[in-house]
């Protein structure tokens, strides 16, 4: 069985044998954080041209047929296994409707155990600006999210990613651990210096930025 939780595995089990209904509730169980996910990482250009829901549903039609060889050898706990289902449902999106190139190899390897849009200073900027609490003057916006993406730019990319794992998508410290293969004390660290540097960050910017 899987690391999951006895909810989890009871229905892995059930959808092991044929159980569609289980499989159901599984994908309906993790729904909520895919979404997450895939609203934090998709590209901003792209809304208005690709719905969310239309890539959970590609996600939800994959796991379906992937399901059998996932459960002969589950190397991940089973939310992770979908999560990397939609990071390559992104990818392919991106490269299809931006040209984004592939990524390279060596990061790649360096960030994640599978392909997977980065957490960019862009993305993450875009989330803090939502809490923006000044009036929303055009230039004061523009002013604050160039400064708040440079400043963001200066941060490792490994805790730029812990940030976004834990505080966007709220993975689990273990889980967090598991996406980027460090262990899980090493994930903690990361996760409480990142969160320190982004405190001091947001000090810095005019209009009430916080976490």
């Amino acid at each position: 069985m899987t690391r999951d939780s006895s909810e989890t595995n009871r229905l892995l089990r059930l959808a092991a044998g044929g159980d569609g209904a289980s499989l159901g509730a599984l994908l309906q169980r993790h729904e909520d954080r895919l979404r997450r996910m895939v609203a934090f990482r998709m590209d901003p250009r792209l809304q208005g041209r690709v719905d969310p829901s239309d890539v959970i549903q590609e996600v939800c039609l994959a796991a379906a047929k992937g399901l059998p060889d996932y459960l002969t050898r589950p190397a991940v706990p089973f939310f992770l296994w979908l999560r990397g289902i939609a990071g390559n449902k992104l990818l392919e999106l991106h490269r299809h409707h931006l040209g984004t190139p592939m990524r390279d190899a060596r990061r790649e390897v360096s960030l994640y155990r599978a392909s997977m849009p980065e957490a960019t200073s862009a993305a993450l900027a875009a989330q803090l600006m939502g809490r923006f609490s000044r009036p929303s003057e055009a230039a004061v916006r523009a002013e604050v999210k160039i400064r708040l993406q440079e400043a963001l730019n200066q941060m490792d990319p490994v805790d730029r990613e812990v940030l976004a794992l834990r505080h966007f998508e709220h993975l689990s410290n273990a889980e967090a651990a598991e996406v980027l293969g460090i262990k899980e004390a090493a994930a903690g660290k990361r996760y409480l210096r990142a969160l320190e540097r982004l405190r001091d960050i947001l000090a810095g910017m005019p209009g009430g930025l916080e976490l």
